[in-house]
């Protein structure tokens, strides 16, 4: 059971990962909706003040002026947090947990409440969102976004196990769960409500407000089409956009996909 930490305690705990917005538990990953509620506490409580990068040390002197609520100042590290951050415009912000061996790539960002596992990379342009949990090695590609979620506050963020694959410029939004060695190709966009056509075991998967979207444990996603009804769309010949499970993980989406320690 999480103690409840408040304030700055709440983002220090976040960041040292002591407690999580979401959490896997023996029976399914459970939402810690008092983490959001305590984030959200802080937005309404805190003040818009200047925030700046010091240069030199000197007392008052900064560049990069930004201007934020007081407590959310992005992110420092040190060779202790073992954590790689490239210089050229990313941003961590306060809040969020960062595990050893991860890479981020410039310029990428990584908001508040977020979870990123170890020896992950977030390569160019992508987005982490409020709250988002991403496992151990992954790998979230160039220009791929992971949606935040503030509101509604019992809403599910997403979620991306262990050894998953999210492909250059990915979507994934509304709470949808990408399970442990799941591959995402380039340009999947899956929501909560998202339907998925399971061309292998000959089914479709869905989701709900209440059940969001999960895709299987090293499913292998491709973008796709479907064929859309009535007299008018057969008419025109209308298609709307989909995903597709071809196959599972086998040895050559292994290699496809494989981490490089090199540049870790």
């Amino acid at each position: 059971m999480q103690s409840r930490p408040g304030g700055v305690e709440l983002l220090e705990a976040l960041e040292s990962g002591e407690v999580r917005a979401a959490e896997p538990g023996p029976e399914g990953w459970m939402v810690n909706t008092w983490v959001k509620e305590g984030i959200l506490d802080i937005f309404r409580t805190s003040e818009v003040v200047p925030h700046g990068l010091e240069l030199s040390g000197e007392p008052g002197e900064s560049g990069l002026a930004f201007r934020d609520k007081e407590p959310f100042l992005v992110r420092r590290f040190t060779d202790k947090d073992d954590v790689r951050l490239v210089p050229g415009g990313s941003a961590i912000r306060r809040g969020t947990y960062i595990g050893p061996g991860v890479v981020c790539m410039p310029p990428m960002y990584i908001n508040v409440g977020a979870f990123v596992g170890a020896g992950s990379m977030i390569d160019s342009h992508a987005l982490v969102g409020t709250c988002a949990q991403v496992g151990e090695r992954v790998h979230v590609s160039a220009a791929a976004q992971l949606g935040g979620v503030m509101e509604p506050v019992g809403g599910r963020p997403v979620i991306i196990e262990d050894g998953a694959f999210i492909g250059g410029n990915c979507g994934v939004y509304g709470g949808v769960l990408v399970g442990r060695g799941a591959v995402l190709a380039a340009g999947v966009v899956l929501t909560g409500g998202s339907v998925v056509h399971d061309l292998v075991h000959g089914c479709e998967l869905g989701g709900s407000p209440a059940q969001p979207l999960e895709i299987p444990e090293n499913a292998v996603v491709i973008p796709g089409t479907r064929a859309l009804e009535g007299e008018y769309a057969t008419s025109k010949g209308l298609s709307a956009a989909c995903a597709l499970i071809v196959k599972y993980r086998d040895a050559s989406t292994d290699a496809a996909t494989a981490l490089e320690d090199a540049v870790r």
